[in-house]
């Protein structure tokens, strides 16, 4: 931090006794500065889109998927590329409530995708429940996939 504000006084001092050499070196750095900045921007942008286009379904189905992974998953790409990572945390709500039930903890399970799912396909799995709070059952409560992070292919 100290550092970084002796170079920030220096080059000021550089700006204000030598403009005429200075001032084309710092325009140059901030158009740089600011295509990386914009470049970083689009790419984030971007992701979003593609995320916004994933459908992610989570069910209680105890009977469908085994006793120790009973959440069911269905995430279909909507998106028009490959979707390559996926990482999200489940969140437990009772319908019409916004209290989330699920507890963060740090023995929490970990949710990750598929992998490479390619344009309009659809996987499914079985999931471990997350930690709820004491005195709610599963059967009772809506889960939803929160923090959805990923990559696509380009």
């Amino acid at each position: 931090m100290l550092f970084g504000a002796i170079l920030i006084l220096s080059w000021l001092v550089l700006l204000i006794r030598y403009p005429s050499k200075a001032l084309p070196i710092t325009l140059a750095a901030l158009i740089g500065l600011g295509l990386v900045a914009s470049w970083v921007l689009w790419q984030e942008s971007r992701e979003e889109r593609h995320l916004a286009h994933l459908q992610l379904r989570l069910v209680y189905d105890p009977q469908t998927c085994p006793a120790n992974l009973p959440l069911a998953l269905t995430l279909k790409n909507g998106s028009d590329a490959a979707l390559v990572q996926l990482h999200w945390q489940i969140a437990a709500y009772r319908p019409g409530d916004r209290i989330n039930l699920a507890e963060r903890l740090y023995e929490s399970p970990r949710y990750r995708g598929p992998g490479d799912l390619l344009p309009g396909a659809t996987w499914q799995d079985c999931l471990p429940l997350p930690t709820l709070r004491s005195g709610y059952r599963p059967s009772t409560l809506e889960f939803r996939a929160e923090r959805l992070q990923g990559s696509f292919a380009h």
